[in-house]
């Protein structure tokens, strides 16, 4: 007679389960760096052999013929993938800091990037992004045409006289100047109170949104003060910065007196709910809209850590605001804060 299962079975079963997806993902891992390189390799070849023996387009085309006639099984070696294998080489093969990123993330991703960015410090920034929060090719088309990168440098905080520089580059990185909530179903004039229903129905959408690295705490989030309650709007938390995120949501314009509330908020949640080993809480103020001199000010003597943020159901950054990104070498320091 068999004997029964133990109770502690069930513990038993996850941790296999999870050695098991680890090493699935680490596989899967090795197997496209090694596609990478592959790829990689192959560009390499048709770049010098046109470089130095002056060969055409009918040498590509020749080429994957024979390839896909040999390798008939495997998929890959057409004309059009070639063309773009060549492209890939031709565009990291000068650049010491990408040529080694680009093997960490899948060649679909890779393509997305070479086609739709078109700078090298704006690759970077995808492909660090797509390492980092593990996005996949749509995610990453969504947050390539809803112009992360644009509206992550153009952000406004107080982060650079508010918070320990270990951490600083980091949290820039955590809030845009926009956010994009088109998955919300909401008529373009809505209340506060909508606003937060709307986003209880779609957390998942709505912390991938704000930035992947995101847990969601609650909303209404509770304080008592001197026998009188206070409601933060949402409670996240960003675990990889280990600190309280407070969300206030607006459906108007941005006033100064927001602040002086975060601020308020803030200060609470430090020394009331933050753990001893997590940093400084941090607050978002997201608005219908915002004055960007009017934030300025509104910022520029608060000791607290806030970035005022708009957000929209449907968005695009206004061609303008392109032109005022931070200078290529602002940008590149900025960038080492995504690992």
């Amino acid at each position: 007679m068999s004997k029964p299962i133990p109770d502690e079975y069930g513990d038993l079963l996850v941790e296999v389960k999870q050695r098991i997806r680890s090493a699935q993902y680490e596989a899967l891992k090795a197997v496209n760096k090694e596609l990478i390189a592959l790829y990689w390799d192959i560009g390499q070849m048709i770049v010098t052999r046109q470089q130095q023996a002056g060969w055409g387009k009918s040498v590509v085309e020749q080429l994957a013929k024979d390839l896909r006639r040999e390798f008939a099984g495997i998929s890959g070696f057409s004309a059009a993938n070639l063309w773009r294998m060549r492209l890939f080489y031709e565009t990291y093969a000068a650049n010491e800091k990408l040529a080694p990123m680009v093997r960490e993330i899948g060649w679909t991703h890779n393509l997305v990037i070479l086609e739709k960015c078109k700078d090298d410090l704006e690759r970077e920034f995808y492909i660090r992004m797509t390492r980092k929060f593990g996005w996949t090719k749509n995610v990453l088309i969504h947050q390539i045409e809803n112009q992360t990168y644009e509206k992550t440098l153009l952000n406004q905080t107080n982060f650079n006289q508010t918070v320990p520089v270990e951490i600083r580059n980091q949290l820039q990185l955590a809030v845009k100047d926009e956010y994009t909530f088109d998955f919300l179903e909401l008529a373009d004039e809505h209340s506060e109170r909508q606003l937060e229903q709307a986003i209880l129905t779609r957390v998942q959408p709505f912390l991938q949104e704000m930035g992947g690295r995101f847990t969601f705490v609650g909303s209404q989030y509770r304080l008592e003060i001197g026998e009188q309650e206070f409601f933060i709007d949402l409670l996240l938390y960003h675990r990889q910065l280990k600190c309280l995120v407070a969300v206030e949501l607006k459906t108007g314009e941005f006033l100064p007196e927001y602040v002086g509330k975060m601020q308020f908020y803030l200060a609470v949640l430090d020394d009331k709910v933050r753990l001893p080993d997590e940093n400084l809480s941090i607050g978002i103020i997201l608005c219908k809209s915002k004055n960007k001199t009017i934030v300025e000010y509104a910022l520029r003597e608060s000791n607290k850590p806030i970035g005022i943020a708009t957000y929209k159901v449907f968005s695009t950054l206004p061609q303008e605001l392109k032109n005022q990104l931070p200078a290529p070498e602002q940008v590149a320091k900025l960038l080492e804060g995504i690992e």
